[in-house]
């Protein structure tokens, strides 16, 4: 029997496949293009795990109140292995999920170009399938460039471009979203 095409499965990996597959598809590619692989690959299974969020395959996750939404993402993560989350409304067009222990990244090797890219698009994926239209999310802080946390901001798209936008400028998060 093929189950390949049946119901959502999962496997678990170390979570080192991050930091291995990284290293050898930059070394291969370069940064740059590892980070776009990561983001894409991290969106479609972002998308895919949308069927593991829901309690049956019919539910829609938008009409759930919106602390029980949020109480079972962090939770949906934190089952999986990859870390506490929690959200934060720092503005009324974007949020921020921020984690002090998320798996794609560590604090040990400090690296100007590190990045949890394929959280990011993971969390994209996620939040675009379960709210029916385009979630955007950029990464604002990384344990592995030497922050306390793992900070990723969502919202439109429009959004989070003009928030890139600001922090690109110079600016830092408090003062890009007062700018928003």
């Amino acid at each position: 029997m093929d189950t390949t095409a049946s119901a959502f499965r999962e496997v678990a990996v170390p979570v080192s496949v991050f930091a291995v597959l990284r290293k050898e598809l930059a070394s291969e590619a370069g940064t740059l293009p590892t980070i776009h692989a990561f983001h894409a690959a991290g969106y479609r299974a972002g998308t895919a795990a949308a069927d593991a969020f829901r309690s049956s395959p019919d539910e829609d996750v938008s009409a759930l109140p919106e602390d029980e939404f949020w109480t079972r993402l962090t939770s949906f993560f934190s089952r999986r292995g990859w870390g506490s989350l929690s959200r934060t409304t720092s503005h009324p067009a974007v949020g921020l999920l921020v984690s002090q222990d998320w798996v794609e990244s560590t604090d040990v090797d400090i690296s100007e170009d590190a990045s949890c890219s394929f959280s990011t698009g993971f969390l994209s994926g996620l939040l675009t399938a379960l709210a029916g239209g385009p979630v955007a999310v950029l990464e604002v802080e990384c344990r592995g460039r030497g922050g306390p946390s793992c900070s990723f901001a969502f919202g439109s798209e429009s959004a989070v471009h003009e928030l890139y936008g600001h922090l690109v400028d110079g600016g830092n998060l408090d003062g890009a979203l007062s700018a928003l």
